[in-house]
This record gives structure tokens, C-alpha cells and sequence, in this order.
């Protein structure tokens, strides 16, 4: 983790208010960093290591550290910030048991780590060896959290930083647009995360698209599915949704799905659906 001149920016609002707050403040702003696709190199390392401290509090306190480690999108980088965001808020019980509970779970065989990420033993016969070590530091997390507070270290790793901006919440929105402004290659990026969330979208929202596409409007928003929409006589799920031309709604059949004007009823767009589910123009 390289170093960098970003403050740390926290809600206003937020600031004023209890612990709990401080740390959800700065876990928004992260997440809304994060969204508008600047990168963990463009952003505070005192504020990511907050933001996965509290990460790693949630889950744990969700299902243990097999949560923890199901949920860690690349557990490598994201230990890195947890240990170091725990040194620097000084929760160094929590550091050490962090440590050991990473080590012994490393240390897993393949069938162990198995066992303990299923967490589906039979409940008549415990967890042994290297499984129920893990489980005793889970309880042993549990049990540190009332001697030694996450949330009360961190808000105050927080508020303590030489780097911080406490801004309303205008100044929050402008504050984020001017540092995505400076990105070099935000049409890049742009491009990129449309792409993959297209790839990971539902298949409505494909379709949706596609027929957005065909008709040369700009896709706004989905804005509800209804289940009882009378289509041509017979019930079928609607999507309701938003362009730059006004509302429309998605209908499916057997072979195809239209774009159809919720007032009019005119069919704006169609496509037909391939045996391989795939759809291509009508």
C-alpha cells in the first residue's frame, strides 16, 4: 500500500454524532468513491483502513472469520488494511488475535478449511483439531470486543487524523466530483465497469437494454416488475422502466420480448429469443 496526500472526508453531520456514526460516515464516502470508480491508490489509506476494519467487524460478528474470508474480495490486499488500520487505531489485543486466527486458518488442510468455511458439521460430534481452534478464536473475538471496542478505536483513528475534511453534505458531492474530474482515464473505467456490470446484470436488464438499443433511447432506470400485467389476455410479469424517451414497459412470451408504450400499447422494439436463450434483433 503505497502512500498518498488524500484527506480522509467525513460527513458533517456524521461527525457531530455518536462513534458508530463517524465510521459509517466514513464507510459511505468510501463506498461512494469506490462507485464512481476511483481506485484504492486515490483514496486516504487511513480512510480504506477504517472502511475494512469495520468490514472485518461485520462479518466476523456476522458468521466468525469463515465469514470474514468469504466475503474478502482479495483477502491478500484486504488483510493488509485490516492489519494495519488495527495498529493504527491501537486495537493491538485485536491485531494479535487477528494473526493468529488468519495463521491458523492458512494453515488448514484443504478438507479442514472445507469443514470450517460450511460450517455444516454434525452438531453431535464437535469440531476437532485445527477446526475447533478456529472456532475458540471466534469466541474469543466475541469476548474481546467488550474489553477492547472496534468501533470506539476507529471513530477515534478517525476524528484524530491530520488529513481530514468534515464537510456538509453538498460539499461532500462536489468534493468527490472534483477528485473523479482529475482521473486520467475515467472514459476507460467508464467503459469497463459498464461492461462488466452488463455481464453480471439479470437477464431482464439484458433484454432491456438490447430493446433500449434498438429503439435508440438511453435506459434511465428499471423501476418495478409487476406480476399481473395483462398482456394481449394474459397475465405476465411487466418491467417497468424509465428512458430518455419516456416510460416504457418489457413483456416476454415464448420467442420474443417487446418494448411495449404503457399508454398506447404500441410495440416500440422486439426481439426474438434463440434456442440457446440468446436474443438477436426481430
Amino acid at each position: 500500500m503505497t502512500t498518498n496526500e488524500y484527506p480522509v472526508v467525513l460527513n458533517k453531520a456524521s461527525f457531530e454524532a455518536g462513534n458508530a456514526d463517524v465510521v459509517d460516515s466514513n464507510v459511505n464516502v468510501v463506498n461512494e468513491m469506490y462507485a464512481e470508480l476511483l481506485n484504492s491508490d486515490e483514496i486516504a489509506p487511513a480512510a480504506l483502513n477504517s472502511y475494512f476494519v469495520d468490514f472485518y467487524l461485520t462479518q466476523a460478528l456476522a458468521g466468525g472469520f469463515a465469514q470474514y474470508v468469504f466475503t474478502a474480495p482479495e483477502r491478500e490486499e484486504v488483510d493488509g488494511f485490516v492489519r494495519a488500520g488495527l495498529e493504527g487505531m491501537g486495537a493491538t489485543r485485536h491485531l494479535d488475535l487477528f494473526n493468529r486466527t488468519a495463521a491458523a486458518f492458512d494453515a488448514l488442510t484443504e478438507d479442514e478449511a472445507e469443514a470450517y468455511l460450511d460450517g455444516d458439521l454434525d452438531e453431535s460430534e464437535p469440531a476437532v483439531g485445527a477446526v475447533a481452534v478456529l472456532d475458540e478464536l471466534d469466541g474469543e473475538f466475541e469476548a474481546l470486543l467488550e474489553e477492547e471496542d472496534i468501533i470506539d478505536l476507529n471513530a477515534a483513528f478517525l476524528r484524530g487524523q491530520s488529513n481530514l475534511l468534515v464537510l456538509t453534505e453538498e460539499e461532500l458531492e462536489a468534493h468527490i466530483a472534483e477528485r473523479v474530474a482529475q482521473i486520467p482515464d475515467l472514459e476507460e473505467r467508464q467503459a469497463e465497469a459498464e461492461e462488466e456490470a452488463l455481464a453480471n446484470a439479470p437477464e431482464f436488464e439484458v433484454i432491456i437494454r438490447e430493446l433500449c438499443d434498438i429503439a435508440g433511447y438511453a435506459l434511465e432506470k428499471i423501476t418495478m416488475g409487476d406480476p399481473n400485467y395483462d398482456h394481449d389476455g394474459v397475465t405476465t410479469l411487466a418491467w417497468h422502466f424509465s428512458t430518455d424517451h419516456g416510460d416504457y414497459i418489457m413483456v416476454e412470451d415464448d420467442d420474443e420480448a417487446f418494448m411495449i408504450h404503457p399508454e398506447t400499447k404500441e410495440i416500440i422494439a422486439a426481439v426474438e429469443f434463440e434456442e440457446s436463450e440468446d436474443f438477436v434483433e426481430a
